[in-house]
């Protein structure tokens, strides 16, 4: 007689995967699935700083399959619930070594979401779902490979970037690694570049604690002309790739080529630490930013970002979305920035994007 295998079994994780083993053999065999959004410090960071429930749901089989998929309960004032796998980042969706696993999170995690009666359930995924919904793919992850010597990579650049480069240097800019201590400094900038954009800014706890549970793992990188903070990024380790989740320069500087020194010394830095991969972040196809990646040799690797409905909320209407969203960003550029500061994290909390 065959003896019929287990079922497999699904587990919420309550407590910080990092002391889950299944969690971190299913990193160990993610064979390319795994993201900077599966790194366990996501779990204290989001939920200590914004109070969002996490939803971490681990699979494994009697053959010693794993499988983890990381996700979050959004309760949003009016609009409903959102669970999302990751909120704030440009990744989430299953990793491991096992598809079926794989699938069989997927599936629990919308039980677990319409259990809840939460309005949708959102995945970004590096590869497409077996799923009936189809995912939008107009954003792209903006990867660059790196050389062991960053001389080769400075004779990659083209003249024009290496030009813009110089300038900034020549314009006497200067640039400052560190920490926790450089938190307040990058904040004052973003802050202010985020109001410019007509986007509400993330509470600056929320950074300090990803600087905090990330440890030596993150970084801020300033630059500066003379006294003055002109420009900033987080930069994050994650395996052998460094990932620039949150970067800004102040528009009056914009002259001086700030992000191009910003960026240049950064990447000077990786080369030098042995990182194989630099993460840009995400962006829309031919936007100014996706442009603004390509210069340094950046090219694309897909994003699937899911958008699952579970229910509609009575009266609501996707028609004018876009025109109120676009209204909102200009009202947002003309309020004060001690307004937007105060303001803007209270929202930003929501916007799961």
């Amino acid at each position: 007689m065959t003896e019929l295998a287990a079922s497999p079994e699904v587990r919420t994780i309550g407590a910080a995967p990092e002391s889950a083993a299944v969690w971190q053999r299913a990193l160990r065999h993610a064979h390319g699935h795994a993201t900077p959004a599966h790194s366990p410090e996501w779990f204290e960071v989001i939920r200590g700083a914004y109070g969002h429930d996490p939803l971490y749901l681990c699979a494994e089989d009697g053959d010693g399959g794993t499988a983890v998929l990381p996700a979050f309960i959004v309760r949003r004032p009016i609009v409903g619930t959102v669970v999302t796998s990751m909120p704030f980042l440009d990744w989430g969706g299953p990793c491991g070594g096992s598809a079926s696993l794989a699938a069989l999170l997927v599936s629990r995690l919308i039980e677990e979401a319409g259990r809840i009666g939460a309005q949708s359930v959102e995945l970004r995924c590096v590869e497409p779902l077996a799923i009936a919904h189809a995912p939008m793919q107009r954003k792209v992850n903006m990867t660059l490979t790196l050389p062991g010597d960053a001389d080769v990579l400075w004779h990659r650049l083209d003249k024009t970037v290496r030009n813009q480069i110089r300038k900034a240097a020549r314009s006497g800019l200067t640039i400052e690694i560190g920490g926790t201590e450089k938190l307040a400094d990058f904040y004052d900038v973003f802050a202010t570049r985020m109001r410019d954009l007509g986007s509400p800014v993330h509470a600056r706890h929320f950074l300090g604690a990803v600087l905090e549970c990330f440890g030596s793992r993150a970084r801020i990188v300033l630059v500066r002309k003379d006294s003055v903070t002109v420009g900033g990024l987080i930069a994050l380790r994650f395996n052998d790739r460094l990932t620039v989740p949150w970067a800004a320069c102040l528009q009056q500087y914009f002259s001086l080529c700030p992000n191009m020194l910003l960026y240049w010394e950064t990447l000077r830095s990786a080369c030098g630490e042995g990182f194989r991969q630099f993460d840009f972040g995400r962006s829309t196809r031919d936007s100014g930013t996706y442009r603004f990646k390509r210069q340094w040799g950046a090219e694309e690797e897909p994003l699937f970002w899911y958008s699952i409905p579970l229910r509609r909320r009575p009266g609501s209407a996707t028609g004018g979305a876009s025109r109120r969203a676009e209204l909102a960003v200009k009202a947002w550029q003309r309020l004060p920035l001690a307004v937007t500061r105060r303001l803007g994290p209270r929202i930003r909390k929501y916007l799961t994007q």
